[in-house]
């Protein structure tokens, strides 16, 4: 299958600001030179100037044109959670698992509200002490009703490759980590933490790659000194 039109365009302007051909903030082509440039129509142009927006190379400012980004030019950045703990005593249990169809969670799946979900509730502990407390919704069709016991679920992303051949892990997803305090009650007793200590909740969705359904919404509360992160920025 040919590459589209757009995606090459697209490669090809991200090549030249990576390879430097635009500094920082500098204000980039306009969608009338770009379509003289590669004898297309607007259509394909705005297509590719989209793309690269969507990526972080370069911001648009109303009034004003599109410009080179200051943030992503020619950088990588990689996030890592870092375990303060040694995970060789880590531990999973499946505390729940439960049906539902609440507005709020079948919003976040994009779900109709005539639709279903279970909710898999799940506690980490690391040498007995729990540290992260997870509900994690999925849509009724990646979830096995006939589950032999609780434990199936351990591994939610072990049951998507095993059940269902996707790979979790390759798949795309927004995380965001914001820090609760108070903790909420039932976050905190299950943490076996006071309310009057902070902790971060992270939440995260994963969508399929291909089709844009929605696989997964976590919510994952994590004691605030269990919790340390790294950014690493290196050049293209």
């Amino acid at each position: 299958m040919a590459t589209p039109k757009y995606q090459l365009i697209k490669d090809e302007l991200k090549q030249q600001i990576i390879s430097g051909r635009f500094e920082n903030g500098d204000k980039f082509y306009t969608e009338s030179e770009l379509t003289q440039m590669y004898n297309v129509s607007s259509i394909t142009v705005i297509r590719a100037m989209n793309e690269l927006v969507k990526d972080g190379f370069i911001v648009r400012h109303q009034g004003r044109g599109s410009f080179v980004s200051r943030a992503r030019k020619g950088k990588l950045v990689e996030f890592s959670d870092i375990e303060l703990f040694s995970i060789n005593n880590d531990q999973v249990k499946v505390l729940s698992i439960t049906r539902g169809n609440d507005p709020v969670y079948l919003n976040h799946l994009k779900l109709p509200l005539t639709a279903y979900y279970y909710c898999i509730e799940r506690l980490r502990t690391t040498g007995g002490t729990p540290y992260l407390y997870h509900q994690t919704y999925l849509p009724e069709q990646y979830v096995n009703a006939n589950y032999p016991d609780l434990s199936y679920y351990n591994s939610i992303y072990q049951r998507f490759k095993l059940d269902y051949n996707i790979h979790m892990n390759e798949e795309d997803f927004v995380e965001t980590n914001q820090i609760k305090f108070p903790t909420p009650a039932a976050a905190a007793e299950k943490l076996l933490i006071a309310q009057e200590e902070p902790s971060v909740l992270q939440i995260r969705i994963t969508k399929r790659r291909d089709t844009e359904q929605v696989l997964e919404y976590v919510e994952t509360y994590k004691k605030w000194d269990f919790y340390k992160i790294e950014l690493v920025s290196q050049s293209l």
